[in-house]
């Protein structure tokens, strides 16, 4: 069987001390009862009349997790081994994790979660009602790796149906790289790829290390040649206010000014508006909210 398991990553499970040995303990014991509380029906394997460990047994989430049985045996006996954070994404996916257990899980692990955000804790209830009380302008809330963490009605429909979209990719740039609706919104396509390539290239330089800006950007290459292309000029912009023009499949041409407003001292979440710039744009955006409303 191919594994994944034995790769070495940089912060994780560190060994020698005796904080290391509680975590790996804790890892240890948050992993077998994960595993002993999950049905074997939860995730398509037949009980069987044989079946005498509770839940699932280790090889099951051994195959199903694409690792090593031993290796996942000696994870679970708190031996000192270090965990890639691909293989920790799967042992979350395979044991159906929610976001609160999957981040404990790399907490305890000493990883950082390489996927894209999905919670924030500047994203209260409060902060959701703004976003609603803005509309008809359309507004999201981004982290500083353009991830979407939060949208009102009318930016869900404003350069295709963000909720038909999965979430692992509600991320700007995945998004204005690869999809294919969200992309022929924009008018001046070619010029906001490369802004956005170069602004990525501008915060990245504060995550060079950090893993999930490194899967995203290995994605982007692996899956977007227009953006090797703009990431390969090496060009860097700070991020500013701009006038955009979007063909909306709805209610069409639309002008607005896009503004950022930071969360936090830093440049991490900010909320993003695009405030019509003209009576059409603000007209066609009620017509859109309506719409939005009505779904």
């Amino acid at each position: 069987m191919t594994t994944m398991a034995q790769e070495t990553v940089p912060g994780t499970l560190p060994g020698g001390t005796a904080v290391a040995e509680v975590r790996r303990h804790e890892l240890a014991a948050f992993l077998r009862h994960r595993r002993e509380h999950l049905a074997p029906e939860q995730v398509g394997l037949p009980r069987g009349s044989r079946r005498r460990t509770p839940g699932l047994r280790r090889e099951e989430v051994a195959h199903l997790s694409a690792v090593g049985v031993t290796w996942y045996t000696w994870l679970e006996q708190a031996r000192d081994i270090q965990v890639s954070v691909q293989v920790l994404d799967a042992l979350a996916r395979t044991l159906l994790l929610d976001p609160t257990e999957r981040a404990h899980l790399f907490r305890l692990a000493g990883a950082a979660d390489p996927t894209p955000a999905t919670a924030c804790p500047s994203i209260t209830p409060a902060l959701r009602a703004v976003l609603e009380q803005l509309e008809p302008v359309p507004a999201c809330v981004q982290n500083s790796r353009y991830d979407i963490l939060a949208y009102n009605r009318t930016y869900g429909l404003l350069l295709c149906d963000l909720d038909a979209v999965p979430p692992e990719d509600h991320n700007c740039m995945i998004l204005c790289y690869t999809h294919e609706e969200w992309s022929s919104s924009i008018v001046h396509l070619e010029e906001t790829r490369r802004l956005m390539a170069a602004r990525f290239r501008a915060t990245m330089a504060g995550h060079l290390a950090e893993p999930a800006w490194k899967l995203l950007l290995k994605r982007l290459r692996a899956e977007s040649p227009a953006f090797c292309e703009a990431w390969d000029r090496h060009e860097v912009v700070a991020h500013r206010t701009k006038r955009k023009e979007f063909d909306n499949r709805h209610v069409g041409r639309i002008t607005v000014d896009h503004t950022d407003l930071w969360l936090g001292p830093g440049l991490g979440p900010r909320m993003v508006t695009y405030v019509p710039a003209d009576e059409v744009s603000r007209q066609r955006l009620e017509k859109l909210q309506a719409m939005a409303l009505a779904r």
